[in-house]
């Protein structure tokens, strides 16, 4: 028997350095693979904990890798530490208040993500060595999981090859173990190029290349009834043609964002909407070229991992938030509307109470979701190795992510207090596996039989790099 105690003591000692690490990167916040001081602030934790570290994983140079021991299981833990545009925010304010106009803002939780991440690897790392049992560790610090599929990459070059579990979690309104369903998803952008011409005087030498962009709108839109409920289509004009509307424009560019409930239907879909494009270039007698942006696969779930961590979660029981958190996050709820606080539980099937400001109960592993469900790149790592997630309460009941309000939350003491849970349940599961090897071979196994059914295809292509932004001088 694992004495709880003791784990959860090794994590109370250490929890300030990493709710700090989690405040810098929340004052730093950055955005797809441009995360220099983020990764920075991360390797200088894991150098603090003596792990091993390589850098520019994948030649991405704000992924990072923490590792430690040479025998045994391979556990890892995931984390991340992007932000997204637009949403900056100053924290503990009850209305929107931008730090800076227009600015980055952590509207997800992923400067808590990582530090939890973290800091359980290095609790796990600290009870191997103090229990001198085999076992390695790792941390893998994942940028741009915020549309730029860091993970995808990372597996489609095999850097999960040699793991035998992951573990990881994400930010919530709600304490569960997640549910294993994601869409796979796909952006790709089309490219259409015509002849340019005098839109008044020779309208007809003209072949519009917008034109072509908004009939293969037009034909996408048709295609909605025809594809699985569960599918998602969206889409952004790159480039509409230009400002000038007495030319007929020769370049207009559009990036479809492409979801289905796996990767057999993602496939499907993408063949259907490329035939849309080559139709909406014939009737406009302009061509056009596509480019795969970024790609995810759907969640591999894995029952007995999932099991596992229910019992830790179980265990250990819910957040406990005091006063003083409530007394903030019932401001952060008057900014809600009553729809939004009502779908807060949707993902595990429980109506929400309408006086509870945070979650204090642990959901059930199986339960009636009607929630959205959302994509991630964890998905792809989950094709390669049997995965596992925490979700774990860190703001008021009903916050609607990626929005002002997660991010005025990202800093207080109820976030703080839903992070180091989290780390609490990673490093329980992942010692309990430890300490039960027969567990890890039947995740493995369980795992193995699922992709010999369905083998694991990347969506993103060979000749794909991730969109890297250098840092310059001027940035460091």
């Amino acid at each position: 028997m694992i004495k709880q105690k003791s784990i959860i003591g090794l994590i109370e000692k250490k929890k300030e350095r990493f709710t700090s690490l989690s405040d810098r990167v929340f004052d730093t916040p950055e955005t797809l693979f441009k995360e220099y001081k983020s990764v920075k602030e991360h390797i200088n934790c894991l150098e603090a904990e003596g792990f091993k570290i390589t850098k520019n994983l994948c030649n991405m140079p704000t992924a990072v890798m923490g590792e430690t021991g040479d025998k045994g299981p391979v556990i890892a833990f995931l984390g991340e530490f992007d932000a997204l545009p637009n949403l900056s925010q100053i924290p503990f304010i009850t209305q929107p208040s931008p730090v800076i106009k227009n600015g980055n803002g952590h509207g997800c939780g992923h400067n808590l993500l990582g530090a939890a991440s973290l800091l359980a690897a290095s609790v796990v790392k600290d009870w191997i060595k103090l229990k001198k049992i085999n076992g390695q560790i790792r941390y893998y610090g994942c940028p741009a999981e915020e549309g730029g599929a860091a993970k995808t990459y990372m597996a489609r070059e095999g850097i999960f090859n040699d793991v035998d579990i992951a573990i990881s979690w994400h930010p919530a309104t709600f304490n569960a173990v997640n549910r294993p369903f994601s869409l796979a998803n796909t952006r790709i952008d089309f490219m259409f190029s015509g002849k340019a011409a005098h839109a008044s005087s020779a309208p007809h030498l003209g072949r519009s290349a917008l034109d072509a962009a908004e009939l293969m709108s037009v034909g996408v839109n048709y295609l909605r009834e025809h594809m699985p409920s569960s599918a998602r289509v969206h889409y952004s004009y790159l480039n509409s043609g230009g400002n000038s509307v007495n030319v007929i424009p020769d370049k207009a560019a559009v990036r479809y964002l492409i979801r289905a409930s796996n990767l057999e239907q993602l496939w499907n879909l993408i063949e259907r909407i490329e035939k849309i494009a080559e139709g909406a270039s014939l009737m406009t007698e302009t061509s056009f070229n596509k480019k795969i942006f970024s790609g995810v696969s759907n969640l591999l779930g894995n029952r007995v991992l999932e099991k596992v961590m229910q019992e830790q979660f179980e265990k250990l029981g819910p957040v406990i938030f005091d006063m003083e958190d409530h007394s903030f996050a019932n401001k952060i709820r008057e900014t809600l509307t009553s729809d939004e606080i009502a779908s807060s539980f949707d993902r595990v099937g429980i109506e929400t109470p309408k006086n509870m400001t945070f979650c204090d109960f642990v959901a059930p592993l199986d339960g009636n979701s009607t929630y959205g469900v959302g994509s991630t790149d964890v998905g792809d790592v989950s094709w390669n190795v049997p995965t596992v997630q925490a979700r774990v309460a860190t703001c008021a009941v009903g916050t609607p992510f990626h929005t002002w309000q997660l991010v005025a939350q990202g800093k207080t003491k109820a976030a703080h207090k839903g992070m180091v849970h989290a780390a609490k349940i990673m490093a329980l599961t992942a010692i309990e596996l430890f300490k039960n090897p027969a567990l890890i071979n039947s995740a493995k196994q369980e795992h193995l039989e699922k992709i010999l059914e369905t083998p694991y295809r990347c969506p993103i292509p060979p000749d794909i790099n991730p969109p890297i932004i250098l840092q310059s001088h001027s940035d460091e």
